[in-house]
């Protein structure tokens, strides 16, 4: 087989299986991914409606793996290995203390805010702290649609802002919102934290 045959053909596995590629990549990294679908739908790649149910079930998905995680596997593991992040069982303990009292506004507030940084953390907790999966399940589908529908109509719109800009400046464009983006919730994870803990 040719080289110059093997991106034709490449190109075509990808548009054939789009959505269950979509699908498996939501899986494993659900928010930057939606926001680049947000752009791939302005470009016609994706349909809105399939593409938004596809990126629902993948990142539902991903949430029931990562509370079982909790589940199982949470409290073992920072009771053996805690002290090294400085996660002691006392702080483990008021923060299960916290979360199960106020499960609902943390799981919608993280949800819809992709955890200031700590979603992993926050859906680890839900299993830890044993939330009902049901309940879960409804409070991060609710978190869900809100977050889907802010992160595609982001990358719709800064596909259509950056469609506008001249070639050249582009990637600065592109550096720019990436660094914004990723300083933000660098500090509003060090903020959180900060208040759980203290």
């Amino acid at each position: 087989m040719q080289f110059d045959s093997l991106i034709p053909n490449f190109l075509l596995i990808l548009t054939s299986y789009k959505y269950l590629l979509l699908f498996l990549a939501i899986v494993i990294e659900g928010p930057i991914l939606m926001v680049a679908s947000g752009f791939l739908i302005l470009i016609g790649f994706f349909e809105p409606i399939p593409a938004f149910l596809i990126i629902l079930a993948g990142d539902l998905l991903g949430d029931i793996i990562w509370y079982y995680i909790g589940y199982f596997f949470a409290e073992p593991f920072l009771n053996k290995y805690g002290k090294f992040f400085k996660l002691t069982p006392e702080i483990f303990e008021k923060a299960k203390g916290l979360f199960h009292k106020y499960h609902v506004k943390i799981l919608l507030i993280s949800k819809v805010t992709i955890g200031f940084g700590m979603s992993l953390a926050t859906l680890m907790a839900a299993g830890a702290t044993h939330i009902p999966l049901r309940k879960y399940l409804a409070l991060n589908l609710i978190g869900e649609v809100i977050l889907i529908s802010i992160l595609l109509s982001i990358g719709y719109f800064f596909g259509q802002l950056y469609n506008s800009i001249a070639d050249t400046m582009k990637i600065y464009f592109v550096v720019g919102i990436i660094t914004v983006f990723g300083v933000s919730i660098y500090y509003a994870s060090k903020y959180i934290k900060y208040t759980i803990i203290d």
